[in-house]
This record gives C-alpha cells, structure tokens and sequence, in this order.
C-alpha cells in the first residue's frame, strides 16, 4: 500500500531540487476560452515554461483549479512561484476560472454552470490545439485548492481517461455535508441534492480500480476540512486504493497551500517522467 502521512517537513531535500537548477524566466497568458456549453467566454491562465517554443515535442500539462470564491487568477497569487517551478519542470500549467461556486459540477438547473463540461471537454480540446502539449492522459494531471480540490478529484474520477494524476490540496471532499455554505446552489431542488451526494468525492471513490489513477492529497491538521480528509484517506485505504496522502501544519489559508503545492509538483513530476516525459528535450 503506498500513502504517505507525513506531521512534518520531512522531505529537507525537495527545496535543494529548486536551488540546484538555474533561474529562467515562464511567460504567462490570460486567454478567453470559449465555452458553447454555458455560450460566454472564460478566462484562463497559462503558464509556459522558458523555451517553451523551442522544446523538440509537447509536453506534459498540469491543470490546477482555484477555491470557493477565487478566480483564474488566484493560483499566481497563492504561489506566485509557479511561473518558477514550470520553467524547472518543464510543465505548461493552465488555471481555468471555475465560477465563484461551482464546485466544477455540471448544473441540471442552470445553464451558466457547466464547468465539468467545460473542463474535460472545451478547455482540454482548446490546450491541446493551442499549444505543444502531449495529447494523452499520461502527460496530463489536474489538482486544486478547497472547491478546486474537489474539482480535482471529481474530475479525474469521472473522466479517467483523459487524466492520469489527481491532487487536492484542502479539498472539501465530502459536497453534503458543507452544502449549506455553496450560496451558489442555494435552495436546491431534490433532484439537485441527490446529483450533489453522488457526485461527492467521498462517494464517487466506490467506483474506482487500485491503478486506475495516481492519487496525492494533503491537509492542514489546524484545517476545519481536516477530519472529511481523514475520512477519505481511510476509505481509500479500505477500497484498497493507493494514493498519497500528507498532512502538515497549517490552515486553510494561502500559506499552507503556497507550501503544499511544491510538494505535488514533485509527485507530477516523478508521474510524467514514469510516462515516458524524460525523452523531453531542448532542440
């Protein structure tokens, strides 16, 4: 059984790994994705590694999604380090905006909310058109913050064949039992309520097969999600399911996740190098 649960930074040798590779310099573009499913345009961050035009062959993607009441913007924000760690990686990262609460689901009662759509299908088939990536599930992952860690996973579970690493870094796993916070669905209709218990990470990991996804997940043990989190690594023990799993010191706040999302970079890394991604090269 591989997970990790970790109280401590223990792994003294991950920042040596930034120090050790020159400062190069990502370019970031904010563009306008169109959507035909929710017919409006979304904003979307791409980071491009340094000599990103000059790279021999695609290369690996990694989508991240923002919180509860964040935007496209809020991962730069967070860790502004990011711009960094594409340039080491060699990794073109894409931050879609996902609607102030949409918790990434596809809304059977309203129109504008359709972000799983959006996600697995437009925005991927936009990526894939607009830059050099490698079309296949084994160079593309997807992690996120709170909302977007359960975007993450609810994505990845529903959709394996299009992502084959998952993260979540607080993820608000457990949709019914925080609904009442999500404004955004206020006053749900009970077809409704049942679409948000069956497509609740804590639920949806019944359908999964041990292999079938790399999982790394992680929370603050000051973090109010801390116990739903505890609850799914347990279950996933139980399935028989191997993930990763940590837990550090911290809230839910930026700081914790500025700290957190290094650590899933490693974990991606290591996933597309698996995948074949060291052939990468520099013409």
């Amino acid at each position: 059984m591989r997970f990790l649960f970790r109280l401590r930074r223990t792994l003294l040798i991950l920042p040596m790994l930034w120090i050790l590779r020159p400062s190069m310099a990502a370019s970031v573009d904010t563009v306008l994705v169109r959507s035909p499913s929710m017919k409006k345009f979304i904003k979307v961050v791409v980071i491009q590694p340094d000599g990103y035009q000059n790279l021999a062959r695609g290369m690996p993607v990694l989508y991240l999604l923002h919180g509860y009441g964040g935007n496209y913007a809020q991962w730069l924000q967070v860790a502004p380090q990011l711009k960094e760690r594409a340039d080491q990686l060699k990794l073109l990262i894409v931050c879609p905006d996902g609607g102030f609460g949409s918790w990434y689901l596809d809304n059977p009662l309203d129109s504008s909310i359709r972000y799983e759509t959006f996600i697995s299908v437009e925005l991927i088939r936009y990526i894939d058109k607009q830059y050099r990536t490698r079309p296949d599930r084994r160079f593309r992952a997807i992690s996120g913050l709170s909302m977007g860690g359960h975007g993450a996973l609810f994505l990845a579970i529903r959709h394996p064949n299009l992502f084959g690493a998952v993260g979540s870094l607080s993820g608000v796993v457990d949709l019914p039992r925080f609904f009442p916070r999500t404004d955004s669905l206020a006053q749900p209709s009970d077809k409704l309520l049942q679409l948000i218990s069956r497509y609740s990470v804590i639920n949806l990991v019944d359908s999964l097969k041990n292999d079938e996804l790399r999982i790394t997940f992680d929370c603050g043990v000051s973090d109010w999600l801390i116990y739903v989190n505890r609850e799914l690594h347990q279950k996933l023990l139980k399935l028989k399911i191997d993930h990763d799993y940590a837990e550090r010191p911290g809230k839910h706040e930026p700081a914790y996740w500025r700290n957190a999302i290094d650590y899933q970079l490693i974990f991606f890394r290591k996933f597309f190098q698996e995948s074949g991604e060291g052939a990468i090269s520099i013409r």
